[in-house]
Protein backbone atom coordinates (compact mmCIF):
# COMPACT_ATOMS: atom_id res chain seq x y z
CA UNK A 1 0.00 0.00 0.00
CA UNK A 2 2.97 2.44 0.93
CA UNK A 3 4.56 1.94 -2.31
CA UNK A 4 1.60 2.59 -4.45
CA UNK A 5 1.34 5.83 -2.09
CA UNK A 6 4.56 6.79 -2.79
CA UNK A 7 4.32 6.56 -6.10
CA UNK A 8 1.24 8.47 -6.35
CA UNK A 9 3.30 11.26 -4.43
CA UNK A 10 6.09 11.70 -7.00
CA UNK A 11 3.14 11.94 -9.31
CA UNK A 12 1.40 14.67 -8.00
CA UNK A 13 4.78 16.79 -8.65
CA UNK A 14 4.48 19.97 -11.24
CA UNK A 15 5.35 18.31 -14.35
CA UNK A 16 3.56 15.55 -15.75
CA UNK A 17 5.13 11.87 -16.30
CA UNK A 18 5.31 12.80 -19.98
CA UNK A 19 7.70 15.99 -19.87
CA UNK A 20 9.98 13.45 -16.98
CA UNK A 21 12.50 12.82 -20.20
CA UNK A 22 12.99 16.57 -20.63
CA UNK A 23 16.13 17.21 -19.45
CA UNK A 24 14.66 20.75 -18.51
CA UNK A 25 12.53 19.04 -16.19
CA UNK A 26 13.79 18.88 -12.75
CA UNK A 27 13.58 16.73 -10.06
CA UNK A 28 13.24 17.61 -6.19
CA UNK A 29 13.86 15.45 -3.64
CA UNK A 30 13.31 16.87 0.07
CA UNK A 31 13.98 14.38 2.74
CA UNK A 32 10.85 12.35 4.47
CA UNK A 33 10.11 14.66 7.30
CA UNK A 34 6.46 13.56 7.68
CA UNK A 35 4.31 11.19 6.45
CA UNK A 36 4.13 10.81 2.42
CA UNK A 37 0.84 12.20 2.19
CA UNK A 38 2.16 15.52 4.37
CA UNK A 39 5.19 15.51 3.04
CA UNK A 40 3.45 16.15 -0.23
CA UNK A 41 0.91 18.29 0.78
CA UNK A 42 3.73 20.84 2.49
CA UNK A 43 6.11 20.60 -0.90
CA UNK A 44 4.02 20.26 -3.92
CA UNK A 45 2.45 24.12 -3.64
CA UNK A 46 6.35 25.25 -3.13
CA UNK A 47 7.18 23.14 -6.02
CA UNK A 48 4.45 24.73 -7.82
CA UNK A 49 5.42 27.97 -7.18
CA UNK A 50 8.86 27.91 -7.64
CA UNK A 51 8.55 26.62 -11.11
CA UNK A 52 6.04 29.17 -11.99
CA UNK A 53 8.28 31.78 -10.73
CA UNK A 54 11.55 30.70 -11.74
CA UNK A 55 10.52 29.70 -15.36
CA UNK A 56 12.68 26.51 -14.52
CA UNK A 57 10.49 23.31 -13.79
CA UNK A 58 10.81 20.97 -11.40
CA UNK A 59 8.82 17.91 -10.16
CA UNK A 60 8.46 16.66 -6.56
CA UNK A 61 10.43 12.96 -6.13
CA UNK A 62 9.91 11.47 -2.65
CA UNK A 63 10.46 7.68 -1.74
CA UNK A 64 8.43 5.65 0.54
CA UNK A 65 11.20 6.32 3.71
CA UNK A 66 13.34 8.67 3.93
CA UNK A 67 16.23 6.05 3.18
CA UNK A 68 14.28 5.40 -0.35
CA UNK A 69 14.37 9.43 -0.75
CA UNK A 70 18.32 9.39 0.01
CA UNK A 71 18.94 6.63 -2.25
CA UNK A 72 17.42 8.57 -4.94
CA UNK A 73 20.17 11.59 -4.48
CA UNK A 74 22.98 9.25 -3.85
CA UNK A 75 21.62 7.43 -7.53
CA UNK A 76 22.10 10.99 -9.10
CA UNK A 77 18.68 10.41 -10.10
CA UNK A 78 17.59 14.39 -8.66
CA UNK A 79 18.91 17.47 -9.04
CA UNK A 80 17.84 19.43 -6.36
CA UNK A 81 17.62 18.07 -2.70
CA UNK A 82 15.91 19.36 1.05
CA UNK A 83 18.39 17.04 3.04
CA UNK A 84 20.85 17.09 5.37
CA UNK A 85 22.04 13.84 4.74
CA UNK A 86 25.24 15.10 2.49
CA UNK A 87 27.92 16.19 4.67
CA UNK A 88 29.41 13.38 5.61
CA UNK A 89 33.35 13.48 3.92
CA UNK A 90 32.42 11.18 1.57
CA UNK A 91 29.37 12.61 -0.27
CA UNK A 92 30.77 15.77 0.15
CA UNK A 93 32.85 14.34 -2.48
CA UNK A 94 29.60 14.54 -5.11
CA UNK A 95 29.73 18.04 -5.47
CA UNK A 96 26.07 19.29 -4.21
CA UNK A 97 26.05 22.81 -3.81
CA UNK A 98 24.28 24.49 -0.72
CA UNK A 99 22.18 27.39 -1.75
CA UNK A 100 19.65 28.03 1.15
CA UNK A 101 17.99 26.84 4.24
CA UNK A 102 14.51 26.94 5.76
CA UNK A 103 14.98 30.07 8.50
CA UNK A 104 13.32 28.34 11.62
CA UNK A 105 14.48 27.90 15.43
CA UNK A 106 17.76 25.36 15.81
CA UNK A 107 16.66 21.76 15.66
CA UNK A 108 17.71 19.00 18.29
CA UNK A 109 18.16 15.67 17.83
CA UNK A 110 16.33 14.24 21.18
CA UNK A 111 15.16 11.11 22.76
CA UNK A 112 12.05 11.29 24.24
CA UNK A 113 9.47 8.74 25.77
CA UNK A 114 5.77 9.30 26.29
CA UNK A 115 4.14 11.67 29.33
CA UNK A 116 3.53 8.37 31.46
CA UNK A 117 6.15 6.44 30.33
CA UNK A 118 8.01 4.66 33.46
CA UNK A 119 11.21 5.71 32.46
CA UNK A 120 13.11 8.58 33.54
CA UNK A 121 16.61 8.16 32.64
CA UNK A 122 18.09 7.06 29.55
CA UNK A 123 20.03 4.14 31.32
CA UNK A 124 16.42 2.74 31.84
CA UNK A 125 16.37 1.60 27.72
CA UNK A 126 19.02 -0.89 28.07
CA UNK A 127 17.87 -3.42 25.83
CA UNK A 128 14.96 -1.76 25.31
CA UNK A 129 13.40 -1.38 21.59
CA UNK A 130 13.81 2.45 20.39
CA UNK A 131 12.15 3.67 17.08
CA UNK A 132 13.97 6.45 14.58
CA UNK A 133 12.80 7.68 10.95
CA UNK A 134 15.59 6.12 9.29
CA UNK A 135 19.21 5.30 8.98
CA UNK A 136 20.02 8.27 7.02
CA UNK A 137 18.28 10.57 9.46
CA UNK A 138 20.88 12.59 11.12
CA UNK A 139 19.00 14.53 13.87
CA UNK A 140 16.88 12.35 14.96
CA UNK A 141 19.22 8.96 14.59
CA UNK A 142 22.41 9.43 14.23
CA UNK A 143 22.90 12.11 17.20
CA UNK A 144 20.71 9.99 19.49
CA UNK A 145 22.85 6.83 18.67
CA UNK A 146 25.76 8.08 18.95
CA UNK A 147 24.78 9.22 22.38
CA UNK A 148 23.67 5.88 23.86
CA UNK A 149 26.76 4.21 22.59
CA UNK A 150 28.83 6.63 23.97
CA UNK A 151 27.20 6.13 27.26
CA UNK A 152 26.86 2.05 26.40
CA UNK A 153 23.72 1.84 26.58
CA UNK A 154 22.93 -1.37 24.16
CA UNK A 155 19.29 -0.80 22.82
CA UNK A 156 17.47 -2.11 20.13
CA UNK A 157 16.79 -0.49 16.99
CA UNK A 158 13.61 0.34 14.87
CA UNK A 159 13.00 2.12 12.02
CA UNK A 160 9.68 3.89 11.20
CA UNK A 161 10.12 5.39 7.57
CA UNK A 162 10.10 8.56 8.86
CA UNK A 163 9.35 10.95 11.55
CA UNK A 164 5.81 10.44 12.21
CA UNK A 165 5.75 6.39 11.79
CA UNK A 166 8.44 6.38 14.07
CA UNK A 167 6.58 8.60 16.76
CA UNK A 168 3.33 6.32 15.98
CA UNK A 169 5.38 3.53 17.40
CA UNK A 170 6.33 5.38 20.27
CA UNK A 171 2.74 6.40 21.50
CA UNK A 172 0.61 3.04 20.25
CA UNK A 173 3.37 1.32 22.72
CA UNK A 174 5.41 -0.41 20.40
CA UNK A 175 8.51 1.16 21.29
CA UNK A 176 9.60 2.52 24.99
CA UNK A 177 11.40 5.37 23.49
CA UNK A 178 11.46 7.25 20.04
CA UNK A 179 14.80 9.51 18.36
CA UNK A 180 13.35 12.53 17.07
CA UNK A 181 13.94 15.76 15.39
CA UNK A 182 12.74 18.03 18.20
CA UNK A 183 11.10 20.33 15.61
CA UNK A 184 8.92 17.78 13.91
CA UNK A 185 8.46 16.05 17.40
CA UNK A 186 6.82 19.02 18.35
CA UNK A 187 4.71 19.81 15.50
CA UNK A 188 3.76 16.08 15.92
CA UNK A 189 2.76 16.14 19.21
CA UNK A 190 0.49 19.48 18.77
CA UNK A 191 -1.20 17.97 15.41
CA UNK A 192 -2.09 14.89 17.43
CA UNK A 193 -2.66 16.19 20.64
CA UNK A 194 -0.22 14.01 22.06
CA UNK A 195 2.09 14.91 25.26
CA UNK A 196 5.86 13.19 25.60
CA UNK A 197 9.10 13.79 27.87
CA UNK A 198 12.38 14.66 27.37
CA UNK A 199 15.26 12.23 28.24
CA UNK A 200 18.34 13.75 26.25
CA UNK A 201 18.84 16.72 23.78
CA UNK A 202 21.61 17.22 21.37
CA UNK A 203 23.49 20.73 20.77
CA UNK A 204 21.32 22.64 18.45
CA UNK A 205 21.90 21.99 14.62
CA UNK A 206 20.39 24.20 11.78
CA UNK A 207 17.36 23.14 10.03
CA UNK A 208 18.05 21.33 6.55
CA UNK A 209 20.00 22.62 3.21
CA UNK A 210 18.66 23.39 -0.14
CA UNK A 211 21.37 21.84 -2.29
CA UNK A 212 21.78 21.42 -5.84
CA UNK A 213 23.76 19.02 -8.53
CA UNK A 214 26.88 20.45 -9.82
CA UNK A 215 24.96 19.10 -13.09
CA UNK A 216 22.53 22.01 -13.02
CA UNK A 217 23.63 25.17 -15.46
CA UNK A 218 24.43 28.31 -13.72
CA UNK A 219 21.44 30.05 -14.64
CA UNK A 220 18.48 27.41 -13.89
CA UNK A 221 20.64 27.46 -10.54
CA UNK A 222 20.20 30.89 -10.15
CA UNK A 223 16.65 31.21 -11.01
CA UNK A 224 15.48 28.44 -8.74
CA UNK A 225 17.78 29.86 -5.91
CA UNK A 226 16.42 33.19 -5.95
CA UNK A 227 12.34 31.76 -6.45
CA UNK A 228 12.88 29.85 -3.15
CA UNK A 229 15.02 32.70 -1.50
CA UNK A 230 12.48 35.32 -2.55
CA UNK A 231 9.16 33.55 -1.92
CA UNK A 232 8.42 35.33 0.71
CA UNK A 233 8.67 39.01 -0.11
CA UNK A 234 5.84 37.80 -2.78
CA UNK A 235 2.03 37.73 -1.36
CA UNK A 236 1.79 34.83 -3.33
CA UNK A 237 4.63 33.26 -2.01
CA UNK A 238 3.97 33.83 1.15
CA UNK A 239 0.33 32.26 1.56
CA UNK A 240 1.63 29.33 0.44
CA UNK A 241 4.63 29.07 2.91
CA UNK A 242 2.17 30.16 5.35
CA UNK A 243 -0.20 27.60 4.81
CA UNK A 244 1.97 24.67 4.03
CA UNK A 245 3.87 25.41 7.06
CA UNK A 246 0.86 25.70 8.79
CA UNK A 247 -0.36 22.33 7.69
CA UNK A 248 2.96 20.60 8.88
CA UNK A 249 3.16 22.15 12.48
CA UNK A 250 5.94 24.84 11.72
CA UNK A 251 5.95 28.04 12.56
CA UNK A 252 3.71 30.40 10.05
CA UNK A 253 7.16 32.82 9.42
CA UNK A 254 9.30 29.94 8.06
CA UNK A 255 10.35 30.38 4.71
CA UNK A 256 14.17 29.85 2.76
CA UNK A 257 17.19 32.17 3.55
CA UNK A 258 19.97 32.17 1.35
CA UNK A 259 23.15 29.91 2.73
CA UNK A 260 26.24 28.66 1.12
CA UNK A 261 27.26 25.15 3.17
CA UNK A 262 29.85 26.94 5.77
CA UNK A 263 26.64 27.25 8.23
CA UNK A 264 26.94 23.06 8.38
CA UNK A 265 30.12 22.52 10.27
CA UNK A 266 28.34 21.17 13.18
CA UNK A 267 27.24 18.42 10.90
CA UNK A 268 30.74 17.65 9.72
CA UNK A 269 32.24 18.07 13.04
CA UNK A 270 29.37 15.24 14.09
CA UNK A 271 31.21 12.87 11.22
CA UNK A 272 34.75 13.76 12.63
CA UNK A 273 33.95 11.78 16.17
CA UNK A 274 30.96 9.64 15.37
CA UNK A 275 31.06 6.28 15.39
CA UNK A 276 32.06 4.29 12.86
CA UNK A 277 28.78 2.74 12.20
CA UNK A 278 26.74 5.97 11.92
CA UNK A 279 29.22 8.00 9.12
Amino acid sequence: MLSGIATLAVCWGVSTAGLAADPKVYRFSPVNQHSIALTAAYWNPIVAYVSETSGVSLELKIGRTSADTTAFVLAQEVEFVFSNHLFSPQREKLGWQVFGRRLTPPVYGQIIVTDNSPITELAQLADKPIAYPGPEALVAYKLPAAHLAVMHIPTRTVFGGNMDGALEQLFSGKVAAVGVNAQLAQSYARRMGLKYRVLWSSPPMLDLALMVSSKVPERDKKAVAKAFLEMHLNPKGLAILTEASTQSGLSAVAHFVEANGSEYTSYRDFYRTAPAFLR
